[in-house]
């Protein structure tokens, strides 16, 4: 693990240039995302991102649904469905192997890059919009979406450390 001191959390730095008050949460959890991961997955293997540790999903599958998850929300924050070809991946997240940690990071932050783009859309006289969720037309609004987006982004990265952690330790 890095020995450098952990930077500020992004949330504690203040507002992001550029970014509207009303999307500035995701934007900081995102941020996080990117450093918290950066940090702690410094030095893994790709032995190690794979790792299970006996019904525990491994590190490499909590970094490929971070990523793919924020497609698949953000398309429904900005009232679409899924495409084939998200429903495909979705099927395709849970099989072991495949990607090194570069290229699992490298992807998280290009679809995190591409939410943030498409997320900048989102007006505040859009925040009680009606969307929905799924082939059940689930009911949710673009702000119920805009803090899924957030926590379960925070939710998965939790415990992409505490995998890169134990993987670390079971070396």
């Amino acid at each position: 693990m890095n020995p450098e001191p952990r930077p500020t959390e992004a949330w504690l730095r203040g507002p992001i240039e550029g970014v509207p008050p009303h999307l500035m949460p995701v934007f900081h959890s995102f941020a996080m995302v990117r450093e918290d991961l950066a940090y702690y997955t410094e030095g893994l293997t790709t032995e190690d991102v794979w790792l299970r540790t006996g019904a525990l999903p491994s590190l490499g599958f909590h970094l490929r649904h971070m990523g793919h998850s924020v497609d698949r929300l953000v398309t429904y924050l900005c009232g679409n469905q899924l495409s084939d070809a998200q429903i495909a991946t979705l099927k395709q997240e849970t099989e072991p192997g495949g990607a090194t940690l570069g290229q699992l990071l490298e992807d998280i932050d290009e679809k995190l890059s591409d939410a943030e783009r498409r997320i900048r859309a989102i007006e505040p006289s859009m925040l009680n919009e009606p969307r929905y969720i799924g082939k059940k037309r689930l009911p949710s609004t673009v702000l119920g979406i805009l803090v899924h987006v957030a926590e379960h982004t925070q939710r998965h990265l939790g415990q992409a450390i505490t995998t890169a952690k134990l993987a670390r330790e079971t070396r």
